[in-house]
């Protein structure tokens, strides 16, 4: 791994030059661990989104007129690389937004995305049919021409390779815009792609706020489809702005408010494991982590103990640089300010049953306790709404349908779990979770190699997946055509 001090001078890459914004201006980036400066990041202009969105725009017709085979030689290079440089990234994310080094596992996961896609084209296919008499039809499946990717601060490289992977193998040209919040990793990832050698406008990266760039992202008319993951807030403007302008397909993957529910036949110590790491994972800045908990009251004081016990013994805050150290501090003072007025508000409608403190006095990082909260009520803010950190309700139930209305009332259905010896039983709850992903005997973040991952209800739209992201960087068109009778 570099040095941690060694200089990290990041760059956007617009038309396979890595530049500085055109007017000059950066943004700071903090270690959230120290809030000691990171680095200067280039602010992406309006003249340089404009600028990255026309070279994807004139880099299409000859990349989508490039066979499959061809385009996939370029990701086993950068796959190759990515994984090269792991540790280096590693810090970079750790620097960034605090992801500890020793629970990075994610480089190896966006490699493993450009490797998947590199050999996955054969598998877009169009149809043909001869049930039309004296004709034969056939649908063609094309790209849509200049494709965004926004993407989220909290697992950046990732993201990154799973939005850029399945767009830019089926034929379309790609301007991603980093999270203001975590950028580092990403910008080096654009050194990647230059040394690559991907045609110059195929792949562009820029970083910045979304105002303006995400916002004229959203709003460009020469950007035919948009990829967004991040907060259901954002992705609701995302959306607004397309309807206004050229009704560019949107795919939203956005917040939630995942539940778990524990009923009394469920193996107590290992479902206090597996919903502890769950909420705890990367200081509980996870879209699905389970952050809502019901337990049935004949096991919910065992199952508390149990779990606080969990969170007590395998939360080991500190320096993210730090190999020890798996549980980092929120990203940024923003992150960390809002964290905390969830707490406290949740101080005064509920019962603290184990942490509630920031620990930025103690620390003069962004790091917050493992939080424990019973007894909240089902309209509490801290109930209802994305916390977005290290903070569970537990509260309790009688009878599985009494379950089932408490985990389905919210506006949020990303992800949802269920802990039970009864097959029948979880099949049944798992039919009436109005979730995108249901968990049984498992809770996120684990899930299915080859299943669609998406939202229900405010939690977002459409599916990403292996099997999926291809189709939603794909036109489908019909083609008929008359056959002449001898």
């Amino acid at each position: 791994m570099a040095p941690d001090n060694t200089p990290v001078r990041p760059r956007m890459l617009i038309n396979g030059e890595l530049v500085g914004a055109s007017d000059g201006k950066t943004f700071p980036i903090y270690n959230p661990a120290t809030r000691e400066l990171s680095a200067e990041v280039p602010e992406a202009s309006a003249d340089d989104t404009n600028a990255a969105v026309a070279a994807a725009k004139a880099a299409f017709p000859a990349w989508s007129a490039l066979g499959p085979a061809k385009r996939a030689g370029y990701f086993k290079k950068l796959a190759a690389l990515i994984r090269e440089h792991r540790d280096e990234l590693a810090r970079l994310d750790a620097i960034s937004m605090g992801m500890p080094v020793s629970t990075y596992y994610y480089a190896h996961m966006a490699a493993a995305q450009y490797d998947y896609y590199s050999e996955a084209w054969p598998i877009v296919q169009g149809q043909a049919s001869v049930n039309t008499p004296g004709f034969m039809t056939m649908t063609l499946r094309q790209p849509y021409g200049v494709v965004a990717c926004i993407i989220p601060w909290n697992v950046p490289v990732y993201f990154m390779a799973a939005k850029s992977a399945p767009a830019l193998i089926t034929g379309n040209t790609v301007v991603l815009k980093s999270s203001e919040k975590a950028p580092l990793a990403v910008a080096r990832i654009a050194e990647l792609v230059v040394e690559v050698g991907f045609p110059p406008g195929v792949f562009n990266i820029i970083s910045g706020h979304g105002v303006p760039s995400g916002q004229i992202l959203s709003r460009h008319m020469d950007v035919r489809a948009l990829s967004f993951t991040g907060s259901s807030r954002t992705g609701k403007l995302i959306q607004e702005e397309a309807a206004r302008t050229n009704l560019k397909k949107v795919v939203l993957e956005l917040g939630g408010k995942s539940p778990a529910i524990v009923f009394e036949d469920a193996d107590l110590a290992k479902t206090a494991a597996k919903t502890q790491f769950s909420i705890q994972n990367n200081s509980g800045q996870v879209c699905m982590a389970n952050s809502r908990i019901y337990v049935q009251k004949s096991i919910a004081e065992k199952f508390i103990e149990a779990f606080k016990k969990e969170f007590a013994a395998n939360a080991r805050a500190g320096n993210p640089l730090d190999t020890q150290t798996n549980h980092g501090p929120q990203a940024d003072e923003v992150q960390y300010r809002n964290v905390m007025m969830y707490i406290e508000e949740g101080k005064k409608t509920g019962t603290l049953a184990m942490g509630g403190n920031g620990k930025l006095e103690d620390t003069n990082g962004f790091f917050v306790e493992p939080t424990v909260f019973v007894n909240q009520p089902e309209e509490a803010r801290i109930t209802k709404e994305e916390v977005f950190g290290p903070v569970v309700i537990i509260n309790t139930f009688e009878t599985e349908a009494e379950a089932i209305a408490k985990a389905n009332d919210t506006e949020f259905g990303l992800y949802a779990a269920v802990f039970t010896r009864d097959v029948s039983r979880a099949m049944r709850v798992a039919k009436a979770l109005e979730s995108g992903y249901v968990g049984i005997n498992c809770t996120s973040p684990m899930t299915g190699h080859d299943l669609p991952f998406g939202g229900y209800k405010g939690s977002g739209q459409g599916r990403e997946g292996l099997l999926y992201s291809m189709n939603n960087f794909l036109e489908t068109k019909s083609v008929i055509m008359q056959i002449d009778e001898e």
